[in-house]
């Protein structure tokens, strides 16, 4: 029985190893690829996109307060059966039975005035209440039409501001996302090449060690023979462990970045990301005050500093108009009330309000002064620090540029040198074999390969990360000479 249990076990051991395998995909991918499908699926994307539908949102909002609001309000119906307190002539206090049905509808036409800043609406209602109990009568009354005005005097005008701040603030948040997605884009050309380079530094390890382990089979010949040292094939088998022990972290690293770069992209644990080594870089060279031109023109930075500057004029603007306040309440319609529905329609009688309500401070200590100095200090901080911002918004594009600029030298060099290392580790070997240099010489070699190999591999990625960081400044793609843009109605519907 024990051992029925034994095999059953290994068996469903090997068939869950085979069913992994088989359940395995290799994803093969470029730069560009990934760079897509991380613009598509990961999660940094979606915090993006509902970013930007919220701002789209508000905008939507916006634009609508400025479109007339049709809305119905109604009680259908209201029923009474109470005592209310009512005062007599005498001055003495009564409480009167009230048993009723009340219904009542109005349908009005709303619309603010961008111009004053005030508000208009047109309305029509209907009310209609039966007495009940003895006696139970109707009572109808109408109003066909009124149209109403309200209007401040020398208060803000909030619906100016806002027709000014908000399709600025969604300007802004239009750049945001196309940044916020040059950013995605950054991060993968972080994880692209740091998976890159821990798949490199396998491979080398794996070359390493194999070459490790066949300079040490040569060496135990020799030493047979008397051509070289006990020493010598000691360090040649220190070597060779050493060489095993890079190889378990190098195959921990790979492991431990194709999870990340996984995760990042979206997608499954089952999947085995197998990457494309970017062909050699453009031969693009920026100039600074092109690229800064293309930043003014379409970095949110531009959008965020008008902004910031029109909030703090509103609010000054705010402050002055908050020292005093008239505001103009007019109501001009007609009305009727009679015991039938005909009856109330006609005759109609005049409904007219019209009211001036005034509020003019004589004595606060200097409060509302104050509140002026305040926000007005508030706009001068404001304007200060964006000037600030500013130069330093400069400062880093030339820095980012010069970078960029010079990377490319680096790259080319990079390049040469790696070609070198490797010719020079292959002749080390050769040398070495016929006993023209000793271990340390070869040991030199086999390092400098390898750092000239991942050096190569920094300096391409350091070139696309500058380049798609000069991209998410500007939202200007160089290569295609063409702004990036994106449709905005469509993404947000996703």
């Amino acid at each position: 029985m024990k051992r029925y249990l034994i095999i059953v076990t290994n068996l469903l051991i090997i068939t869950s190893v085979l069913y992994a395998q088989e359940s395995q995909h290799t994803v093969r991918l470029t730069l560009k690829e990934a760079i897509v499908l991380a613009q598509l699926q990961s999660v940094d994307a979606a915090v993006a996109l509902n970013e930007l539908k919220t701002a789209y949102w508000e905008y939507r909002t916006h634009r609508a307060d400025q479109l007339p609001e049709i809305s119905f309000t109604g009680t259908l119906p209201a029923y009474y059966q109470q005592y209310n307190k009512r005062q007599n002539d005498d001055g003495s206090f009564s409480y009167v039975r009230n048993n009723s049905l009340d219904l009542s509808g109005e349908l009005s036409v709303l619309q603010n005035i961008p111009l004053t800043g005030g508000q208009i609406s047109l309305n029509t209602s209907l009310d209609f209440t039966r007495q009940l109990g003895h006696g139970a009568y109707n009572e109808y009354m109408s109003i066909p039409i009124g149209l109403t005005l309200r209007q401040p005097i020398f208060g803000v005008n909030n619906q100016k501001w806002k027709r000014r701040i908000e399709p600025v603030r969604y300007q802004e948040a239009k750049a945001t996302y196309i940044e916020n997605v040059e950013e995605i884009t950054m991060s993968t050309i972080n994880h692209f090449f740091n998976l890159l380079l821990a798949r490199e530094n396998l491979s080398t390890a794996q070359q390493n060690l194999e070459n490790a382990e066949k300079l040490y089979d040569i060496a135990v010949a020799k030493r047979k023979i008397g051509q070289i040292s006990e020493s010598e094939q000691m360090r040649l088998k220190q070597s060779a462990l050493q060489a095993k022990g890079k190889l378990t972290e190098a195959e921990s690293e790979l492991n431990t970045q194709m999870f990340r770069l996984r995760s990042f992209l979206g997608l499954s644990e089952q999947d085995m990301i197998e990457l494309v080594i970017p062909e050699s870089a453009p031969d693009v060279r920026m100039n600074y005050q092109a690229v800064l031109e293309k930043a003014q023109e379409n970095n949110s930075f531009s959008k965020n500093i008008l902004r910031r500057q029109l909030e703090a004029d509103y609010e000054v603007a705010k402050a002055k108009g908050n020292r005093r306040s008239i505001n103009l309440f007019a109501s001009f319609g007609y009305t009727g009330t009679d015991s039938v529905l005909r009856g109330a329609y006609d005759p109609l009688k005049d409904n007219q309000i019209v009211e001036v309500g005034v509020t003019i401070p004589l004595l606060d200590w200097g409060k509302r002064k104050g509140k002026v100095k305040v926000a007005e200090s508030n706009r001068e901080v404001v304007l200060s620090k964006t000037r600030q911002e500013q130069m330093n918004f400069n400062q880093d594009i030339f820095l980012l540029v010069e970078k960029f600029n010079n990377q490319a030298s680096q790259l080319v060099i990079a390049s040469e040198v790696d070609e070198l290392a490797e010719k020079r580790y292959k002749t080390s070997i050769e040398t070495f074999l016929i006993g023209k240099i000793d271990i340390l010489d070869l040991n030199d070699a086999q390092n400098s390969k390898d750092n000239a190999r991942q050096k190569h591999i920094q300096e391409l990625a350091y070139y696309w990360f500058y380049y798609y960081n000069i991209r998410s400044i500007t939202l200007y793609d160089f290569l295609n000479d063409s702004t990036l843009d994106a449709d905005f109605e469509e993404i947000v519907r996703r």
